[in-house]
């Protein structure tokens, strides 16, 4: 694997496969300065990438092109940086493979071994219905009274409702927007916020939300220390949080966090 992080560096990319321009990184770091140890995660998921321009030559030179979805498992020791995706992704363009199974295992494999994660794989043709988008489930919350933005994302700016009451509800926001760590560029991406337990306070989760427009952390820590948050505050018989990021040369993530094992959601929005 890559020793160098691409990212806010010029590369030059491959022209031929290439596993060694993936570059993993440990989630580790960015979960400890969430305050979670080594032992066992307080969430379930999965990272869920969008391949646009997956393309690769036939034996005979013919160039064929797919759509792929790429799921890396929460628990992988690392998560693979987005840049190096999209060059070895590229890479693949000038490459010869017998077929697209041949193609789907090869980018599982080498996305297993730089995670350390059972990475799962699939190719879809481009007019799949399954990559269609959709609008985003739930309440939309981005019309709720907002009394102005803080500086910086935490607990303390969520609450919940005054009636007390228990609910079980989707809400969905359009306005996360995070910024790189290393390039400090915006990401923009849509929240899904889906839980059973004491009503959430609406306009002080769009105020958290809002609180992320100078955060720079990678997309999948700050899924997780939105879903850390709301646990704390709600302390929710159950929750998931998905963020749905609009794609960056040529695909997207969206990473999922829940409190209970299963498939992450598998849809696309409009946007992405």
């Amino acid at each position: 694997m890559a020793t160098e992080n691409p990212l806010g560096r010029q590369v030059r990319g491959s022209t031929r496969y290439d596993p060694a321009l993936l570059f993993p990184i440990l989630r580790s770091e960015g979960r400890a300065r969430l305050g979670q140890g080594e032992g066992a995660l307080p969430f379930h998921g999965s990272d869920v990438w969008h391949a646009y321009e997956l393309s690769w030559l036939e034996p005979d030179g013919r160039p064929r092109v797919s759509l792929g979805r790429i799921e890396v498992p929460a628990d992988s020791p690392c998560m693979v940086e987005s840049k190096s995706l999209k060059l070895y992704l590229n890479a693949l363009n000038g490459s010869r493979f017998v077929s697209a199974e041949a193609v789907r295992e090869t980018i599982a494999v080498d996305l297993s071994a730089a995670t350390g994660g059972a990475v799962t794989v699939t190719l879809a043709a481009l007019d799949d219905p399954a990559f269609q988008g959709v609008a985003a489930p739930g309440a939309c919350i981005d019309h709720e009274p907002f009394s102005g933005a803080a500086e910086t994302p935490g607990p303390a700016l969520l609450r919940v409702a005054p009636a007390g009451d228990r609910v079980e509800e989707t809400l969905h926001s359009h306005l996360l927007r995070s910024l790189c760590p290393v390039t400090a560029q915006p990401d923009w991406a849509t929240v899904v916020v889906c839980y059973r337990g004491p009503r959430l306070d609406r306009s002080a989760l769009l105020a958290y939300l809002v609180a992320f427009r100078e955060q720079q952390d990678f997309h999948e820590q700050c899924v997780e220390r939105i879903y850390l948050d709301l646990a704390a505050v709600l302390q929710p018989e159950t929750l998931s949080v998905q963020a749905l990021y609009t794609r960056r040369g040529g695909i997207d993530i969206s990473p999922w966090r829940s409190s209970a094992p299963g498939e992450a959601p598998q849809y696309r929005l409009h946007r992405q």
